[in-house]
């Protein structure tokens, strides 16, 4: 099935996927929520964009999630661990997370301002991070020496916490090995290649899980501060989303942190929340 949309001006084909080996180098859609509005601001760009619902896994089946299942979906299913359930309930609003997938949720793009408004910042293929100079109240505070944007997935940093592993068309590796930090030589923030799409997640059983986070508002914004904690057989994995470029797999203490001047006090908003899962993990 093939059909035509405009893309900032340009014609954009749009196809749908009926088997795995009928994708090709082309933009992915499923839910659309994050890839629709980067296209329609010219974010992202392509010839081709290919409807993968009809291939892409959806249900649950213990441990195994398939990444088109919605956030509505996972939110509410007893076989999801805590941590997990709580990242999608908190993710954004019911609309969103009825359309929203797991693939894509994983794979958002940041939400700093300066790449959103096509700034010629790093991650732009530029030579400079305005938000390290400019304004980044919301900003990285791990890992933003090069790029100071902040990964704003709930559900990347609970799946990084939970150990889980994930499958794509052409291999498996552990969730937290999906993202890299952008550097000189490769921009990138996923290790995902051209033409790979994401089928399914396995996410382990914990003994405990949660997550916790502070945003700006009430419910549904982007984390400020999210905190992700899961024990299994003595062992504590803690995961933070809003903290740096990618989900931050925390290895030692929040110290470790190097904020810029106006968003320091992400700092203790980590610790506070840090503490507050690794208490609920024991209680």
């Amino acid at each position: 099935m093939r059909s035509a949309r405009r893309q900032r001006g340009r014609r954009l084909e749009l196809r749908r996927a009926s088997s795995l080996e009928d994708l090709e180098d082309s933009l992915f859609l499923a839910g659309g929520t994050e890839l629709v509005p980067l296209l329609r601001n010219g974010l992202v760009r392509g010839e081709s964009l290919v409807d993968i619902r009809d291939i892409v896994p959806r249900g649950i089946d213990g441990q195994r999630i398939g990444a088109g299942a919605t956030l509505a979906e996972l939110e509410c299913d007893p076989q999801v661990p805590e941590a997990l359930r709580e990242a999608c309930r908190l993710a954004a609003s019911p609309q969103l997370r009825n359309m929203g997938t797991l693939g894509g949720n994983l794979l958002q793009s940041t939400r700093c301002w300066y790449w959103r408004l096509n700034w010629p910042c790093r991650l732009h293929g530029g030579d400079e991070c305005f938000a390290r100079e400019g304004e980044h109240r919301e900003h990285a505070i791990f890992a933003n020496d090069f790029c100071a944007s902040a990964h704003p997935s709930d559900v990347a940093a609970a799946l990084v916490a939970l150990g889980a592993t994930l499958r794509t068309n052409r291999r498996e590796l552990p969730v937290a090995e999906l993202y890299r930090l952008p550097s000189e030589d490769d921009r990138r923030t996923t290790t995902l290649a051209d033409g790979e799409v994401i089928l399914d997640v396995d996410v382990p059983a914990p003994g405990r899980s949660v997550y916790l986070k502070a945003m700006e508002r009430k419910r549904w914004a982007f984390p400020i501060v999210g905190v992700a904690a899961a024990r299994t057989d003595g062992t504590t994995r803690v995961a933070l989303a809003g903290v740096a470029p990618i989900p931050w797999l925390l290895d030692g203490s929040v110290d470790a942190a190097t904020p810029l001047p106006r968003n320091a006090y992400k700092v203790d908003v980590a610790k506070a929340l840090v503490r507050r899962a690794e208490a609920a993990l024991d209680a």
